[in-house]
């Protein structure tokens, strides 16, 4: 099925057709949000979003369908991720008035509640009864990004969570089932530690090299987030919970980074410097047996939507129907950056910024949004992994989806700190000094170690031990 504007124009009929009024037993929270937001017909919502790809569905879809239902207009300010809180920093200090919804990177909700940003939404839940509809959203999403200092500020609005992806083809061939068992001497399959990770993409190097190699991953700006999911699942913790000078430096650290470095040998070459487009590409042309990455690859991957205009950038896929889904290695996955919708406290249409975001985040909608490729906005609610029509939308799409269901269990959450975007930024550039040979494992976490304990004295001891406690006790902080 072709995702063009003639299968928009039919949802949006379909959508419209299906409207029911106030007060009918059927009624559904998506259609009492409507019903509601009338009385706000011409006004204009101004809302952060994570610029370029990521906007596309709110601009093209999601926006002017509720423009047309409630004749509220939508004007969408674009960001990049790392820019979204100053932006909205600045206009706070400034007392702009200038958002009235805010897209919140949940690793930065703290900062937000701190600011003084976001409002508070459970008198909103409670007058229009949408409680008992965020029952629905998998566990991971719900229990660690919706609240902050026991209020809830923030609605999830995606479902970020890194998942394994392999060739199916190659795993299941009995010639390559036959050499790794007398190799290795366990089973072709895949991998549920990191120390199978790397023996399999080994054997598949060695093998098919340069033509196809076992793995690649990112080791760019976002290579914090796999290092922080590894750290983690290899026994790692962030601070010593007491003292709150760091451990991010013990030998566990330093042991997973020089992993981490090592297993670059078995990837192409110049992968230890690649970026989003190198993976993607690489893995859908079929040059790779196996990756980790965010769930768009695993639908992009079997050629779902990639025939349309805004997908026109994604590579053909030469591994459709050969794709096998798995949670990473280890069991637990990293719920990497993610989003959820708070309104602004400085916005004059709060009541109509609510139920925006009640509407965009129902059961009904949240559906159609998150099964238009080029939307970005992954399946976070038990009712999209169980659809009947997105487990039909491709012949492995059930798999995919129980997949992501499975690690949306497990999930763990980002690290919550105040000034969080510091002590990534600083992360980051020690990964990827040991990602490009010039400093040792040891030495860029050391490096690392040293910025994190004077972002956290100049933060406050105090101030930060208290975050880093009540993060450390959310479910899947750290693996059980």
């Amino acid at each position: 099925m072709k995702f063009n504007s003639r299968w928009m124009g039919l949802a949006l009929a379909a959508l419209l057709s299906c409207m029911i009024p106030l007060g009918v037993a059927a009624q559904d929270k998506a259609d009492e949000a409507v019903k509601a937001a009338q009385k706000y017909r011409g006004s204009t919502l101004n809302v952060t979003w994570n610029k370029g790809l990521m906007a596309k569905e709110v601009l093209l879809y999601s926006g002017p369908l509720w423009e047309k239902l409630t004749g509220i207009k939508l004007n969408v300010v674009e960001h990049m991720i790392g820019d979204m809180y100053p932006a909205v920093e600045s206009e706070f200090i400034k007392k702009t008035g200038a958002f009235d919804l805010i897209n919140v990177v949940p690793s930065s909700l703290p900062d937000y509640v701190e600011l003084g940003a976001v409002e508070p939404l459970q008198p909103y839940l409670t007058k229009y009864g949408y409680s008992l509809e965020l029952e629905d959203i998998a566990p991971s999403f719900k229990n660690n990004w919706m609240k902050w200092d026991g209020k809830i500020y923030t609605i999830p609005d995606d479902g970020d969570v890194l998942t394994l992806y392999y060739r199916k083809d190659l795993f299941e061939d009995s010639a390559n089932r036959s050499a790794f068992k007398k190799k290795y001497g366990y089973a072709l399959a895949a991998p549920t530690t990191w120390k199978q990770f790397d023996d399999i993409s080994a054997f598949f190097t060695a093998k098919y090299a340069p033509a196809l190699y076992g793995s690649a991953m990112m080791h760019d700006s976002l290579s914090f987030y796999f290092f922080e999911e590894r750290f983690r699942v290899n026994g790692g913790r962030f601070f010593d919970a007491k003292t709150m000078k760091t451990t991010i430096n013990s030998p566990i650290g330093k042991k997973t980074l020089q992993e981490m470095v090592d297993r670059v040998k078995t990837m192409p070459p110049g992968a230890g410097k690649w970026g989003f487009m190198d993976v993607l590409g690489a893995f859908v042309e079929g040059k790779l047996a196996m990756t980790e990455f965010w769930p768009p690859l695993g639908r992009w991957a079997e050629g779902y939507g990639t025939d349309t205009e805004q997908l026109s950038w994604v590579p053909k896929s030469k591994v459709a129907g050969k794709v096998g889904y798995a949670v990473t290695p280890g069991g637990y996955s990293g719920m990497a950056a993610g989003f959820g919708l708070s309104i602004s406290s400085q916005s004059k249409n709060k009541e109509a910024a609510y139920l925006f975001i009640q509407w965009l985040t129902s059961k009904k909608i949240s559906l159609e949004r998150v099964q238009i490729p080029y939307s970005l906005r992954d399946p976070y609610r038990a009712s999209h992994y169980q659809s009947p029509a997105y487990r039909s939308r491709w012949p492995n799409a059930p798999q995919y989806l129980d997949t992501l269901a499975k690690a949306g269990k497990t999930g763990m959450p980002d690290l919550f700190l105040y000034q969080i975007n510091r002590y990534e930024r600083a992360l980051t550039e020690g990964l990827n000094a040991a990602f490009a040979g010039e400093v040792t494992p040891g030495a860029a976490l050391d490096k690392v170690a040293a910025s994190w304990d004077g972002l956290t004295q100049a933060v406050g001891v105090d101030k930060q031990r208290a975050i880093y406690q009540s993060w450390a006790a959310r479910p899947n902080a750290y693996p059980k």
